[in-house]
């Protein structure tokens, strides 16, 4: 097992580099010079432009600005905001409510993406199995963006029970509302997928030879049905936690939660490159550290899956 986290560990640093390559390329390269979007409709000043685009590395060939932003990303530094603020700062301060933000949804689409989907498997063709199809395709065909102003309007507004934009991003309370919208889509995936894997498993060998031993009904699922049904599940949930963290700028900006979805669109509309970089690079080591976790915990749901 150490080995392969070590063997995954150095495969992270290529798909690292070329991923924030690639990023830098289409933040900074393409789009031209996202100084002068600072000026706006005005003409930009020849000196204090010239003056910005030697501090941030501008005036230099793309490929010496993304070494240069390799080596300050390897010491721990991605840059200044335009405004002159660190981006490390910025992320402190922004990073941690996302965090709570996607756990909680992640919270919520694990535990009723899995319990509709047991539902749904374990009596399959019955009432409550088209109950929990209506339901998750009616989560689905909804854009979030829908459902967020759906569930702010009745929840927030006509019934009064939350606010309906987050006044302060570190009540966990007020964090409740935009988590169940952020994680309803995922959910929806997840009560399906959970449901297609149960009904599989039940008419499988290993399931009839358990039941022909005589062993209770809830080892049975809880032994065999569910740990190797679990497995695809695990898969999907382990990449959704890095996309609820990016895809969380539509809920942020719904609820006005200041976290690094809300301040990753504002630094987008801003053209403010350095920012949209960092936290993006962010994000990406999210999304590989989750991919190795999931593929560690197939061998705890799988004695058979063993790494060398």
């Amino acid at each position: 097992m150490g080995r392969y986290v070590a063997r995954r560990l150095l495969q992270m640093i290529p798909v690292f580099i070329g991923t924030t390559f690639l990023i830098f390329l289409m933040v900074y390269a393409l789009p031209g010079d996202p100084l002068k979007a600072m000026w706006g409709d005005r003409p930009a000043d020849p000196a204090q432009l010239a003056q910005m685009r030697h501090e941030y590395g501008f005036d230099l060939p793309w490929w010496q600005q993304y070494l240069h932003y390799l080596w300050n990303l390897i010491h721990g530094n991605l840059g200044k905001t335009f405004g002159g603020r660190a981006v490390v700062d910025v992320l402190k301060e922004t990073f941690p409510v996302t965090i709570r933000l996607a756990l909680m949804a992640f919270a919520v689409e694990a535990v009723l993406g899995l319990l509709l989907g047991m539902v749904g498997g374990l009596w399959r063709g019955r009432w409550a199995d088209k109950v929990v199809l209506v339901v998750t395709l009616l989560l689905i065909s909804i854009p979030v963006f829908v459902l967020g102003f759906i569930f702010q309007t009745v929840i927030g507004i006509n019934l009064g029970w939350v606010t309906p934009t987050v006044q302060d991003s570190t009540n966990l309370g007020q964090l409740i509302l935009p988590a169940v919208v952020l994680g309803s889509v995922s959910l929806a995936y997840v009560a399906r997928l959970t449901r297609t894997s149960v009904a599989e498993n039940l008419s499988a060998d290993y399931m009839r030879t358990a039941v022909a031993k005589g062993l209770p009904k809830r080892r049975v699922i809880t032994n065999h049905l569910m740990r190797n049904s679990l497995i695809p599940v695990v898969t999907f949930l382990g990449t959704d936690l890095g996309a609820l963290m990016g895809g969380a700028m539509v809920t942020e900006g719904i609820f006005n939660v200041k976290g690094v979805g809300l301040t990753l669109y504002k630094a987008i509309t801003a053209s403010e490159s350095p920012t949209v970089v960092g936290i993006v690079s962010v994000l990406v080591v999210v999304y590989l550290f989750a991919s190795l976790i999931v593929d560690l915990l197939y061998a705890v749901l799988d004695p058979r899956i063993r790494y060398a």
